[in-house]
């Protein structure tokens, strides 16, 4: 399965069918400007699509964090929580911010491919 958007400007890429990962997208992180801190989810805490997740904090804004899809958080981006710059050097990468277990991924079918966000975010 390939990287899905949503309009809030998460991405999700599924690692398999039932687990994938998620973080900001270089839209998020060029509208925000220089990330200094990032409240990740706790690891085994559940939350609902569309529920605030978390926060991410820049010189510029704080903005809330949303869950794509509905799931448990398995795993957090410590080295994230450690050096919050990775959301702006590196967002599709090595600056994810957490792992979950997809309740249905079905849910995934919903979101934006690549040139849909592409289209969102040239208006």
């Amino acid at each position: 399965m390939s990287r899905k958007f949503t309009a809030e400007h998460e991405w999700i890429e599924p690692t398999d069918a039932n687990t994938a990962t998620v973080g900001i997208t270089v839209h998020a992180q060029d509208a925000l400007g220089d990330v200094v801190y990032v409240d990740l989810p706790e690891v085994g805490s559940h939350h609902a699509q569309g529920a605030v997740a978390g926060v991410v904090e820049s010189v510029k804004a704080a903005a809330d964090l949303y869950m794509p899809v509905s799931g448990t958080v398995t795993e957090v981006n410590e080295a994230l929580r450690a050096d919050p710059a990775l959301a702006n050097s590196d967002p599709l990468g090595a600056g994810w911010f957490f792992k979950l277990k997809l309740d249905d991924a079905a849910q995934l079918d919903g979101l934006l491919d690549a040139t849909a966000y592409d289209a969102l975010t040239a208006k």
